[in-house]
């Protein structure tokens, strides 16, 4: 099994990406269960590229379900430097219309029932997190999907709510009061899991509504989200591939040494158990004592 260097996590509407050839199934049990479907990789512009759908293939997990430690776990072990991620969103702002893309650098945090980082049971770290996105792969994506004629945004504020409940219109008035330009379920603890795995992480996020704030356009709902996703899913794969040979050789970026001087714990007090289970992840500064 060939080690895939680049990662794909689809979104609602994205459940496959046609382009891959060579394509392998992966059943991967993590040390935090299983991940949200069986991951497919194959090969795309000469590269090995790992897909593993959100919402498992039949979406059947809400957003809160998604197993994401086991997720990025999973992928991380595959050998995955770099995460593309795709996500349907609602737009907060006039300028992002239905069908635009945004290619977010911000993000704010309204989950309350997730797990958010691989540390604790005996394990301190403190990662940095003011740029939650890779800015050398958020520019990559963003000049593909220029050639890929996309009408899309090279920023944005991502606001992150729990769900699977839309937003109240109080709500909605509220995220724009905040400078949210565009709100979804799943960005988050995705990106956070990312960093501390020391991976490479940028969103596509698809614009598929303008959530419930607009006076004059139709409110959000499922069927317009899966008909605007529809429309959108193959400009993504056109991105995703168009990205590919540029982010390949991606260097100088800061996010493979995230942990380097994050973990405060002492190395003798932490749990044999936990040092075994975060092994992939925290090893090479643990046993080395970086």
């Amino acid at each position: 099994m060939a080690q895939a260097k680049i990662g794909v996590i689809g979104g609602t509407g994205l459940y496959n990406v046609e382009e891959l050839t060579d394509v392998e199934e992966i059943n991967i049990d993590t040390p935090f269960g299983m991940p949200s479907d069986i991951i497919i990789t194959g090969r795309l512009k000469g590269m090995v590229v790992a897909f593993l759908p959100r919402h498992g293939r039949g979406h059947n997990l809400m957003p809160t379900e998604v197993p994401f430690r086991a997720n990025i776990y999973a992928l991380k072990s595959l050998g995955v430097e770099i995460i593309i991620a795709v996500n349907s969103v609602g737009s907060l702002k006039n300028e992002i219309k239905q069908g635009d893309l945004v290619i977010p650098d911000q993000l704010i945090d309204r989950t309350k029932s997730r797990v958010n980082t691989f540390f604790g049971n005996g394990i301190v770290g403190h990662i940095q997190f003011a740029e939650p996105f890779c800015p050398q792969l958020r520019q990559a994506l963003y000049k593909a999907a220029g050639v890929a004629g996309a009408n899309a945004h090279s920023k944005g504020t991502y606001i992150v709510m729990e769900g699977p409940a839309f937003s109240t219109k109080a709500e909605s008035h509220l995220h724009r009061c905040w400078g949210g330009d565009i709100i979804g379920m799943t960005a988050l603890p995705e990106a956070k899991l990312a960093r501390e795995a020391e991976i490479c992480y940028a969103i596509i996020a698809c614009a598929t509504d303008y959530d419930v704030w607009h006076e004059t356009e139709e409110e959000v709902k499922v069927e317009l989200i899966l008909e605007t996703m529809r429309r959108q899913e193959e400009l993504c794969r056109q991105i995703i591939k168009l990205s590919i040979p540029e982010i390949a050789g991606l260097t100088g970026c800061k996010c493979s040494e995230t942990l380097k001087g994050a973990i405060v714990t002492v190395p003798e007090v932490i749990p044999e158990t936990t040092k075994k289970k975060l092994d992939l992840l925290i090893g090479k500064y643990i046993h080395r004592g970086l």
